[in-house]
């Protein structure tokens, strides 16, 4: 029924959820898996020296996140029996560095996880899940914490 989930990971308790969920979809329909991480590349504004020095560290730091994250991600589709790939992509917005992703990689499920915030909290942070499902024209399937 779906040949390609693209599972994007933070690394989180949430994100290990929906990898759990997608290894069991994965497994049942033989299902190709695309893990992502998005690092975003420049967090910072400034200027000079000390912003280039920062910057340089943070890349580096995201990155090593990013490779940690992906091979939990690949260890626990393993040990389900699937195998997965693990994709880091830039992008100052998470959201559309997913969208792109799932054109990229011609996937045709999402399986992803939900922080389910309320309130203030969500209004100031966003919701990326509630973003990709007003953006792709694919299935969804929210895992939440």
């Amino acid at each position: 029924m779906f040949k390609h989930i693209l599972v994007p990971i933070d690394g989180s308790k949430t994100s290990m959820l929906a990898v759990s969920k997608a290894a069991g979809l994965a497994k049942t329909f033989g299902s190709k898996v695309t893990l992502l991480y998005v690092i975003d590349p420049y967090p910072f504004t400034g200027v000079g020296a000390d912003f280039g020095y920062g910057q340089e560290q943070y890349l580096t730091a995201a990155t090593a996140e990013a490779n940690s994250a992906i091979d939990a991600a690949k260890k626990a589709m393993a040990e389900a029996g699937v195998q997965a790939e693990g994709v880091i992509a830039e992008g100052h917005v998470v959201h559309d560095a997913i969208v792109d992703a799932v054109k990229n990689v011609g996937a045709d499920l999402i399986v992803m996880g939900s922080h389910g915030r309320r309130g203030l909290e969500k209004l100031m942070l966003g919701s990326v899940t509630q973003r990709i499902l007003s953006l792709v024209h694919i299935p969804v399937l929210v895992v939440r914490d």
